[in-house]
């Protein structure tokens, strides 16, 4: 008999559970009155655990607790050019004349900057390319995409994202230690699974239908259709998904500090900078992971750490 206490099957605030489009996935960006940069890309090396002084206001406020925590290498990222909105659509983009830099974002042939009335300008964004190439775990291929910038007014905008055209950004240029940042990722894919392992839907009794492993019925006789909603075989895994308020408990220039000496498992050495964030984060290791500033939250915490775990995972 049904069960009418019960909680629905299957969370429906993600549809469609469809596969990504693309690992590059997409973020909005907050407005910020502080001159900065709102966010930088990184790659999943994987978990530890750390213990610090809990800065929270939780009940073990100024106690040392110990946390998971994940571990990204953030390679400095370079500014290739800089695109104009309007507030909905793109006036165009202004590109460095640093020939290296136009290299290393795949730009074979430099064309030339579109005129830009700056007084219907909005908005700016920074277009960047990562170097996945330092970090020396098998990936080329950079990624370009754009990133938010901070500022009291659009001049000031403007003004900024034109003084870092041609350079690098760091992490360590973006965040600092206490921060709580956004993490973008697509998740772990597990390709095809039944209703049971996607909705966690009730095994039947092997008497019900002669099946076990799927639901007992696909909706009522009207609507003479099979309703969405209804939990089915389908694609799991592989979604975009966004984790909020992740506090940086630190930002480090020294890999070896925190490297294991047989290296972090299906990853690796370290060797650029990095950032550890508290809790886990969407995604296998080696995977593209967009940080952003909180849209949410952004009071800094004074994190005081105390130990992070070295050993073999």
């Amino acid at each position: 008999m049904v069960d009418k206490r019960r909680p629905r099957k299957g969370s429906m605030a993600f549809r469609p559970r469809k596969r990504a489009a693309t690992e590059n996935v997409r973020q909005y960006w907050p407005d910020v009155k502080e001159k900065r940069v709102l966010g930088i890309p990184g790659y999943k090396v994987g978990m530890t655990h750390v213990s610090y002084i809990d800065p929270t206001e939780a009940p073990t406020k100024g106690q040392e607790i110990v946390s998971a925590a994940t571990i990204i290498e953030v390679p400095p990222v370079l500014v290739y050019g800089i695109r104009y909105y309007d507030g909905k659509n793109s006036l165009g983009d202004e590109h460095t004349d640093n020939a290296a830099v136009l290299k290393a974002a795949g730009i074979r042939k430099k064309k030339e900057n579109k005129k830009i009335n700056l007084e219907e300008v909005k908005d700016v964004r920074l277009l960047v390319c990562t170097q996945p190439q330092k970090a020396k775990f098998g990936k080329k291929k950079p990624e370009k995409m754009e990133l938010g910038c901070g500022g009291k007014d659009i001049k000031e905008k403007i003004e900024y994202a034109k003084s870092l055209l041609g350079k690098e950004i760091k992490i360590g240029d973006v965040f600092k230690p206490g921060e709580f940042v956004d993490a973008s990722a697509v998740t772990k894919g597990k390709g095809w699974q039944g209703p049971v392992k996607r909705f966690g839907v009730a095994v039947q009794r092997r008497k019900a239908t002669g099946k076990r492993r799927h639901v007992g019925t696909l909706g009522p006789f009207h609507p003479a259709v099979v309703m969405y909603t209804v939990p089915q075989a389908g694609q799991m895994g592989y979604h975009t998904r966004t984790e909020f308020n992740k506090m940086v408990i630190k930002i480090g220039s020294n890999p070896s500090e925190i490297t294991p000496k047989s290296g972090f498992p299906h990853y690796g050495i370290l060797n650029n900078d990095y950032i550890i964030l508290k809790g886990s984060v969407p995604g296998p290791v080696k995977r593209l992971v967009k940080l952003r500033t909180a849209v949410r939250n952004n009071t800094p915490k004074e994190v005081k750490l105390t130990f992070i775990s070295t050993e073999p995972r």
